[in-house]
């Protein structure tokens, strides 16, 4: 265990839980190798172990302790005789992600072989008891299971500065057109969220698509940093559609390679949206963006119609669909047999080096895209499957796909 600066006789007691708040929660100190020591914290609302049903404390990082690691579960230790819970751990200094604390009054730890289909089961059964730790001043969310979540992001990680007021929970709710669209083709109806961050040219106005438009509307509101980056001069004044992903059954089935779907935006929607919102109607200014299941959705949507889609910006893009464990996926096999075939496009490829399986997938595509003939960046990021990743992936994927319009 590395050294626990903050313990001493007074460690428990309500003026050191307040000295703790002030230096903030989780606490971070750089150490001489320009790592960070990392000590999250938890305060047991029952007191100490006389009083408390709690016996564990498990902590979810993603990246770090989740299921992507391969290794068993980790739990705070209290300290004796207080209602103090900690655990430390080291992480380099541009590490940026989230997490949650699952307090638990079952002492069972992890049976088996850490394998990631058991943890992933495992993990998913702690997931009713996960919370945003009440202890982080920073605004928590809900994540892709509906289990409350935390925000990390250690003094080197990169510039998410637009973001600042979303995370201290003092950015001001942006107006966001909503709209019902129903689908005759799929058979069903959601929500669309429309934001547009100017009006003076309407018609010169690019397009972008935002998958999982639920999560940027609500749960990470990207309309402040895209007005922030567009008043800057960052970004040209554009429409942003963020569509909505209905439910999670829904998700699997239409973000994964469905033509459908993909026909369906193109037939139905974007002639509403055209009504709606103003915007160029071409493909080169036409970016599609996701993260997962949507990354993966993107890439294939602008490789199929090129003639309408001319960019996609694909975060954690699960390029090994559909066999989980297989990184050369169908995606990347349509692109090898010389399918898939479309004039030169741009893509804007990001993965967290703490994903594994969709790292090494996103690696296999990059080259693939390339080969094929298409202009390719690729980020990997120091971070996991996390959307505190995703957002400045967003947003750098964005300037990119625009810098010459």
């Amino acid at each position: 265990m590395a050294c626990m600066t903050w313990l001493n006789e007074m460690t428990g007691n309500e003026h050191w839980w307040q000295q703790q708040q002030q230096r903030g929660i989780p606490f971070v100190e750089i150490s001489e190798t320009g790592d960070c020591q990392v000590t999250f914290f938890w305060r047991d609302p029952e007191g100490d172990e006389s009083r408390s049903s709690t016996q564990r404390v498990w902590i979810n990082i993603t990246g770090v302790t989740d299921h992507h690691q391969q290794a068993a579960p980790v739990s705070l230790t209290r300290l004796p005789e207080t209602d103090v819970w900690f655990w430390q751990t080291t992480l380099p200094a541009t590490w940026r992600g989230s997490y949650c604390l699952m307090p638990d009054s079952q002492s069972d730890t992890f049976q088996g072989q850490p394998d990631m289909q058991a943890l992933r089961s495992w993990w998913r059964d702690k997931f009713p008891l996960a919370q945003i730790d009440p202890l982080n001043r920073l605004r928590g969310w809900s994540g892709g299971r509906g289990m409350g979540v935390s925000p990390l992001q250690l003094p080197h990680s990169p510039d998410q500065a637009v973001w600042r007021a979303v995370d201290e929970g003092s950015a001001p709710r942006l107006p966001l057109q909503q709209h019902l669209w129903r689908s005759d083709r799929l058979g069903n109806q959601r929500a669309i969220w429309i934001y547009t961050t100017g009006d003076e040219q309407p018609e010169n106005r690019p397009l972008a698509l935002l998958l999982d438009g639920q999560f940027w509307a609500n749960s990470m509101p990207v309309a402040g940093p895209l007005q922030q980056l567009t008043d800057a001069g960052a970004l040209p004044p554009a429409v942003y559609v963020m569509i909505d992903i209905i439910d999670r059954e829904h998700r699997t089935q239409e973000l994964t390679c469905n033509a459908d779907f993909w026909l369906a935006i193109q037939e139905e929607l974007l002639p509403q949206v055209q009504t709606w919102a103003a915007h160029r109607n071409e493909a080169a200014s036409t970016v599609i963006a996701g993260q997962s299941f949507g990354g993966l959705s993107a890439v294939y949507a602008t490789l199929s119609w090129p003639e309408t889609f001319g960019a996609a910006i694909s975060l954690s893009g699960s390029f090994w669909w559909p066999e989980r464990g297989n990184a050369n996926g169908w995606l990347p096999q349509q692109l090898q047999q010389g399918l898939l075939a479309a004039p030169p496009r741009h893509f804007y490829l990001e993965a967290g080096r703490r994903e594994r399986l969709i790292l090494a997938a996103n690696q296999q595509l990059q080259g693939d895209l390339t080969d094929a003939g298409h202009q390719v960046s690729y980020y990997p990021v120091e971070g996991g499957h996390d959307a505190l990743c995703w957002r400045g992936g967003l947003l750098n994927g964005l300037k990119a796909m625009w810098q010459h319009l």
